[in-house]
């Protein structure tokens, strides 16, 4: 396999879930020095652990990005690691609450900004810094699916993706020309290990089932499909590829 990312410092945010691990090992095996970062530290050692394993370079950084201060600091850190910082992947996300908008409290409200949209925004601000002082880089955000269409019981965190895609697209705009290539992805359904396990519980059967029908490639993501469309997004051969919305979700936007 082509290695498309050879020597390129990359930060992967939110790593120990399902897309953030396998976006991580995918980089790493395209030849990326992996920059770990999340707050569950034993998940995230574990993508480290299975990078190594395969001859990859990984190191863990923990930061909590619903603060500003730690997201200022994992920038500082890998920069004081590599010396430099040619890539990002902002993955990092909380779900949901599940509740219709007038049953969802201020804090979950904010909550799900500050971390979905808020947290991006910061990511940015300093992955943009870092990598003016160098020839340019690549930044790849996650939007979803839902950043462009809504279902029910989802506001916050439909309000946030939708966030997602204007950031980028304003963002783009502005560093475009200043070397820095900034795109998100939009997935559909992707199968974490969360959603497997929800497929096996009839209470949601009749759900999944709709939702998979939906999705006219007739099936859910694997999280490793993202990580493909990331790797290409954040390489070279994307070089004229800026302030576009890439929807990974198996045509479910098609229809």
């Amino acid at each position: 396999m082509a290695r498309v990312l050879e020597g390129k410092v990359i930060i992967v945010t939110g790593a120990a879930g399902g897309i953030g691990s396998a976006t991580s090992l995918v980089l790493a095996d395209a030849g990326a020095k992996v920059v770990v970062t999340d707050i569950v530290d034993e998940g995230a050692l574990a993508v480290v652990d299975a990078i190594k394993s395969g001859g990859g370079v990984a190191a863990y950084i923990r930061a909590d990005l619903a603060a500003e201060t730690e997201v200022a600091g994992l920038i500082q850190k890998t920069i004081a690691m590599y010396g430099r910082l040619d890539g990002a992947f902002n993955n990092a996300a909380v779900e949901q609450s599940g509740k219709p908008l007038h049953e969802l409290t201020t804090a979950q409200w904010e909550r799900a900004l500050r971390v979905d949209l808020t947290a991006v925004f910061w990511c940015m601000k300093y992955q943009i810094l870092a990598m003016l002082k160098h020839p340019g880089g690549a930044i790849v955000n996650t939007a979803s699916s839902l950043g462009q269409v809504a279902i029910q019981n989802a506001s916050e965190y439909i309000t946030a993706k939708h966030g997602i895609l204007g950031v980028t697209r304003a963002a783009a705009a502005e560093y475009g020309i200043h070397g820095v290539r900034i795109n998100a992805v939009l997935p559909g359904i992707i199968k974490t290990p969360m959603i497997a396990r929800l497929e096996l519980d009839p209470t949601f059967a009749d759900l999944f089932g709709k939702l998979k029908g939906r999705h006219p490639i007739g099936r859910f993501g694997n999280p490793a499909e993202i990580g493909e469309a990331v790797k290409w997004l954040l390489s070279d051969s994307a070089s004229f590829v800026n302030g576009t919305t890439m929807a990974v979700d198996g045509g479910y936007l098609a229809i």
